[in-house]
C-alpha cells in the first residue's frame, strides 16, 4: 500500500444519547485504529454545538494519549484564532511529554463555530490588538522551538515543559495561502476536501505547499463505504457544506444553509454571500474507495488520507474504519 491512513473524529452525540457515550466512542474508535495500523487519530473542535461533544481537543487528546500505546493522537484542529499562541504551545508541549513521538497539533483558520461562540471565546480581547492568523501562527511557532531554552526569559518567555520529541506541527486548510503559509514555517499541510473538494483548488494549494518548499502533504476527504456499492449509497449522512461570507468578517464553512443563515443572523450584518461547496466524498465498498484513493495519491502525490465519517452513528463509524483497514489488507494480499 502506497499510502497511510488516519482517522479524524467529531465525537458526534447520536440521538438522545449523552456526552459521556460519544466520548467513550471516540475512545473506542482510537483502540481500534490503533489496532489496525492507522497512523493517526485526530479529535476536532466545535463549539455551541449540541450534536458535537468535542469542544476542546487537548483535554481530549490526553484522554486517548493515556489509553492508547503506539497511534499517535492529534488535533483536527486547534482553532488558534481563539487563543493565545503561547498558551497552546504550553499544552502541546506538556502533551508531548507526556507521550513522546506521540502527539500531533493541527491548527487550522476557522472559528469552529457561529459568532455567539467566538464573541464568547474572544470578549477579553481587544479587537483592535488581535493579530492576524499568519502572525499567531509564526508565533505559536517560536514558542515550539525552544533552542535554548536556558535563556533569560526577560527577553522571551519560553512555553515549558520542553519535550524531548516536540509535537507534530500540521496546518489545515483550503487555500493556497494556508498551504504557503505552512510551508514557510515548515509545518505539514493538510487540505481539507471534505470542505472543499474541488479538483483545481485541490491541485493549486498542493501545488503552492510543494512549490514553497512544502514536504508533507495530506488529504482529508469524506468516506462512506459498506459491503456492497448499493449499500453505501443507500447510508445517509450529513455531505453538504455552505460558505458563508459575511460583510468585513471572515469567510466560514458550514454543515447547512440553517446553520450558514443562522450565521449570518448572530453575525447582525445585512452584506453577506452564500454559497454551496462540494466536499469529496468517497462512497463504495472498500476496494472502490481505495481505487479512489490510490488514483488521488497518483495525481496528487499524496501519501497519507485523513478519513472524516460524516456519520454520527457509531456502528458505522467504526465499520468505516474496519472495512477500510480489511480493503488495505486485500489489496497488499
Amino acid at each position: 500500500m502506497s499510502y497511510a491512513l488516519s482517522f479524524l473524529d467529531k465525537s458526534p452525540i447520536h440521538g438522545p444519547e449523552p456526552a459521556a457515550a460519544a466520548l467513550q466512542r471516540s475512545l473506542s474508535l482510537a483502540k481500534r485504529a490503533e489496532d489496525l495500523g492507522y497512523r493517526r487519530f485526530w479529535v476536532a473542535e466545535h463549539h455551541n454545538s449540541p450534536s458535537l461533544a468535542s469542544s476542546s481537543p487537548e483535554v481530549l487528546i490526553s484522554f486517548l494519549l493515556a489509553r492508547t500505546s503506539r497511534i499517535n493522537i492529534g488535533s483536527g484542529g486547534v482553532m488558534l484564532q481563539h487563543y493565545s499562541a503561547y498558551k497552546v504551545a504550553e499544552n502541546f508541549n506538556l502533551l508531548a511529554a507526556l507521550a513522546p513521538g506521540r502527539v500531533d497539533l493541527g491548527v487550522g483558520k476557522a472559528p469552529g463555530g457561529l459568532p455567539l461562540s467566538t464573541r464568547a471565546l474572544q470578549q477579553a480581547y481587544d479587537p483592535e490588538r488581535k493579530p492576524s492568523f499568519s502572525e499567531q501562527l509564526t508565533e505559536l511557532d517560536g514558542f515550539l522551538h525552544h533552542g535554548d531554552a536556558g535563556q533569560s526569559q526577560d527577553e522571551r518567555p519560553v512555553a515549558f515543559p520542553v519535550p524531548d520529541q516536540p509535537p507534530g506541527r500540521f496546518v489545515l486548510g483550503a487555500s493556497a495561502e494556508s498551504a504557503t503559509l505552512a510551508a514557510r514555517l515548515g509545518w505539514g499541510f493538510v487540505y481539507a476536501a471534505h470542505i472543499h473538494g474541488d479538483a483545481s483548488a485541490i491541485a493549486e494549494a498542493l501545488a503552492a505547499y510543494r512549490n514553497a518548499g512544502g514536504t508533507s502533504a495530506l488529504l482529508a476527504l469524506s468516506v462512506i463505504t459498506a459491503e456492497t456499492n448499493a449499500l453505501a449509497e443507500s447510508i445517509g449522512g450529513e455531505t453538504r457544506r455552505f460558505r458563508v461570507e459575511v460583510e468585513g468578517g471572515q469567510a466560514v464553512n458550514v454543515g447547512s444553509e440553517d446553520q450558514a443563515r443562522e450565521y449570518v443572523r448572530q453575525s447582525g450584518k445585512t452584506q453577506y454571500q452564500i454559497e454551496e461547496r462540494s466536499p469529496r466524498l468517497i462512497r463504495g465498498t472498500p476496494s472502490s474507495v481505495h481505487a479512489e484513493l490510490q488514483q488521488l495519491h497518483r495525481t496528487y502525490g499524496v501519501a497519507e488520507f485523513i478519513i472524516d465519517c460524516p456519520l454520527s452513528d457509531g456502528a458505522q463509524r467504526l465499520k468505516t474504519i474496519e472495512l477500510l483497514a480489511a480493503g488495505r489488507a486485500a489489496i497488499a494480499a
